[in-house]
């Protein structure tokens, strides 16, 4: 599967460039629009959906605001041909009256993005108008609706069997190492030394998922220590003059950063997927790796704190350690889901908060966002469906007895 993953993905890279090439032409864009929705030949049709993409590419933000009220206004549902269908088919529940209410229930955008496409090298381009989409129109919005629509479209066209995991190292492509330098989002890399320091070294790992339609593009990408026990400081880790190992010799996976590359695919889950195929190629690779866990930011910390009137600068470790452990296992959204959005995540993985730390991220996005401190989640192959089920079934955060004892810690300095 991996082999021919990496075969589609050089046939694509291969053809993206060969963009269909076609002369002006005077008509709208709507008018462009609903002649490739019409239904005309292969060829004929590719080259309408290509001028409406470059079309697209060269508008400022009104103009693109234009766009999407004409997806949301002129191609939706028609609400009647849906009634008529649907009766038909109480009427007579065969193959024919079903596949008639299918095709009356969806909007026709759908139909368009689909056309759009067939143009080699679309695929980056629609996940960038999504992007726009999410950028420009708010989500309380009505046109906001069009964002369904994508969401079901890329949830098949990005689904994990199409996705091919692939290790970044020193010696993969310089566009694609610039890339990770450009979308890393948790901590920053601030040179090329530094993202070499993440990548060559034996006891370092990065991994990334990409899709064959963009082969050039990471969707998501993992970066992983390789360590003698479990660190509870990220300066540790990053740290410039840090002596290397061998990865043999290491007992324990850390995943210490792990970055969205495509604003136009948020909400499109690869992370879950990453963190669990990337365990289990570790494991083959290296049996001596017992434990995985993750050195997370807890994001939202500060801002809770500031909300429950908790000055973080009036806390010693064990008051911000308390503090967090607090949050963690008790501040909830109003769904009962928890506030910070990593938590949300790991947990929904299957993993459990293993063990909170101070000082543990001093940066100045560290220290602005969580006062310095930092979580364990901990992933255990035993207890993946466990975990999950009784998060996502009954909402409870599953954490250590250390990390539950410190909820009972007075949050003082």
């Amino acid at each position: 599967m991996s082999l021919l993953s990496d075969v589609l993905a050089t046939l694509f890279s291969r053809t993206n460039r060969n963009r269909l090439q076609a002369g002006p032409d005077a008509r709208s864009t709507e008018a462009l629009i609903a002649d490739l929705l019409s239904g005309r030949g292969e060829i004929s049709g590719m080259t309408t959906a290509a001028q409406i993409l470059d079309r697209y590419d060269e508008l400022d933000d009104a103009g693109k605001l234009a766009f999407f009220d004409h997806l949301a206004g002129d191609l939706g549902i028609d609400t009647d041909a849906v009634r008529s269908a649907l009766d038909a088919f109480e009427m007579e529940q065969s193959q024919s009256t079903y596949g008639a209410f299918l095709r009356a229930a969806e909007p026709r955008r759908q139909e368009l993005a689909r056309r759009l496409n067939r143009v080699p090298g679309a695929t980056p381009q629609l996940v960038a108008m999504r992007g726009d989409l999410l950028r420009l129109i708010p989500r309380k919005d009505p046109r906001a609706r069009i964002d369904l629509d994508f969401q079901h479209l890329f949830a098949s066209w990005f689904n994990r069997g199409f996705l091919v995991l692939r290790r970044i190292n020193w010696e993969s492509p310089a566009h694609i190492l610039e890339r990770i330098i450009a979308y890393e989002a948790v901590h920053a890399i601030d040179s090329w030394e530094d993202l070499r320091r993440r990548v060559e070294p034996s006891d370092r790992r990065c991994f990334a998922f990409f899709h064959p339609a963009m082969p050039d593009e990471p969707l998501v990408f993992v970066e992983v220590a390789l360590t003698k026990g479990i660190p509870n400081s990220v300066q540790g880790l990053l740290k410039d003059t840090r002596a290397s190992m061998e990865a043999v010799e290491a007992d324990t996976a850390v995943f210490y950063s792990i970055s969205n590359c495509q604003a136009g695919l948020a909400g499109i889950s690869f992370g879950n997927s990453l963190i669990k195929q990337v365990t289990e190629d570790l494991s083959a690779e290296l049996p001596n790796l017992k434990t995985f866990v993750t050195l997370s930011p807890i994001p939202t910390l500060t801002r809770w704190m500031a909300e429950q009137g908790i000055d973080p600068n009036g806390l010693d470790d064990d008051g911000l350690k308390a503090a967090a452990a607090q949050f963690l296992l008790t501040a909830k959204r109003d769904d009962g889901m928890p506030y910070d959005p990593v938590a949300r995540f790991h947990l929904g993985n299957g993993a459990y908060v293993h063990a909170v730390h101070a000082g543990a991220d001093m940066s100045s996005k560290g220290l602005s966002e969580s006062a310095g401190a930092m979580v364990n989640y901990r992933y255990e192959a035993e207890s993946f469906a466990e975990n999950h089920e009784r998060f996502v079934g009954q909402k409870e955060v599953v954490a250590s007895k250390a990390v539950r004892a410190l909820v009972k810690a007075p949050v003082a300095a």
